[in-house]
């Protein structure tokens, strides 16, 4: 007989580990890249050393003359909060009882469950990665009814739960408001409940998560401070960035591959771009006859390869922008990997007070580092001749 019993079993046993496999090697082509650690963590920071230019104590000098004095590496520390990422479920009372003599029931509960828990978080790590850690979603631009115009809707989806901050920064009394639907063609969002007044310049975050997500590339390339240092002060946390019009070719990217190895020792292993960069790259292939090779990547991924380097393209990252990367440089920085909560006799499935339903709450603590900031390159500019039929008209 089925019961919460079998499903606290069913939810640690055989699951979890399913859950984490999924998350950490099918989010994307980047994360799955990007190596995870524990080390590093100090109570709820992490706290890492980063070498920065040469050791000094190298010289050449006279057959009896004086050896260099010693001068070790520079070393500098970043310092960074453990973010807290959460993924809950919910199972009602009523779905457990009735499946409680039909054991392909309730597997199949808990299989739609987790396939729903699976989807958001894979879509929600995926645009974490590449933005800033504001958690910024999108931008109102106006607003009529229960249907909001935004900037763009590529961090949307249907279903997702919505906080609305002013353009002060300040919360609005629209928190947590469902998106029905969202229009793609005209760049709109439907809300299930109509909101109180909405006005122009408002900001959306996904619910509860404003100013606390993982510091990704939006923060590498753009915030002025990183992991506590001054970029004004400290230069080479500055990564190299071309924002001019151009197109896209081969001769463009190895210049910027050449600087970064010449300048900073990188070694670019990983190029993300957006949509219509990767379209305009297969435009010039296409124009000079040339092969497009293709690769499959940790995780059964298929990419488009520039020198051997992957080149994949991803919906987080701006049409015209393109990242290249050495992902050897980056770290996931973590206090464990996926976890459910557990509560009072290690129970992970909890009854939501004052309700016929029990949740349980899958946990991650963690943050991303890259040891080497000026060893990373972003062009956020590239010309695109390929016209996409499915972008929002004028």
């Amino acid at each position: 007989m089925i019961d919460l019993e079998t499903a606290e079993s069913a939810l640690k046993d055989a699951y979890l580990v399913a859950i984490c496999n999924q998350l950490n090697t099918k989010t994307n082509p980047l994360f799955a890249k990007i190596k995870q650690s524990s080390a590093d963590i100090y109570g709820k920071q992490i706290i890492k050393v980063a070498p920065v230019g040469l050791n000094g104590g190298v010289g050449a000098g006279s057959e009896t003359g004086e050896l260099p004095r010693a001068n070790g590496n520079n070393y500098f520390q970043f310092k960074t909060t453990l973010k807290n990422l959460y993924g809950t479920i919910e199972i009602s009372d009523k779905a457990v009882r009735a499946s409680a003599n039909n054991n392909g029931a309730f597997i199949d509960l808990l299989n739609a469950e987790m396939e729903g828990l699976l989807s958001a978080s894979k879509f929600n790590l995926g645009r974490m990665l590449y933005g800033d850690g504001s958690g910024k979603l999108a931008t109102v631009k106006k607003f009529a009814g229960n249907v909001a115009t935004l900037d763009s809707v590529k961090n949307l989806m249907e279903g997702m739960v919505v906080d609305i901050y002013n353009s002060g920064n300040s919360p609005t009394s629209n928190m947590g408001i469902r998106i029905a639907s969202v229009d793609r063609n005209s760049n709109e969002i439907t809300f299930v409940t109509t909101p109180s007044t909405i006005t122009e310049d408002d900001v959306l975050y996904v619910q509860g998560s404003k100013d606390n997500e993982i510091t990704g590339l939006g923060a590498i390339f753009g915030s002025e401070n990183l992991y506590g240092l001054d970029k004004s002060t400290y230069k080479w946390l500055k990564p190299y960035t071309n924002d001019d019009e151009q197109e896209i070719s081969d001769n463009i990217l190895q210049v910027a591959i050449d600087f970064l190895e010449e300048n900073s020792g990188s070694n670019i292993d990983f190029i993300s771009c957006g949509a219509a960069v990767k379209r305009a790259y297969q435009e010039y292939l296409g124009c000079y006859r040339r092969n497009i090779d293709v690769v499959t990547l940790e995780g059964g991924y298929k990419a488009l390869t520039f020198n051997g380097i992957p080149v994949v393209s991803d919906r987080f990252v701006d049409e015209k922008t393109l990242y290249m990367l050495d992902t050897s440089k980056f770290t996931l920085h973590q206090l464990c990997d996926w976890e459910w909560i557990e509560g009072e006799g290690n129970k992970i499935l909890r009854q939501k007070a004052g309700y016929p339903a029990y949740s349980a709450t899958l946990v991650k603590y963690a943050d991303l580092i890259c040891d080497q900031p000026n060893g990373q390159a972003k062009f956020s500019n590239f010309k695109s001749t390929v016209t996409n039929p499915f972008a929002a008209k004028a």
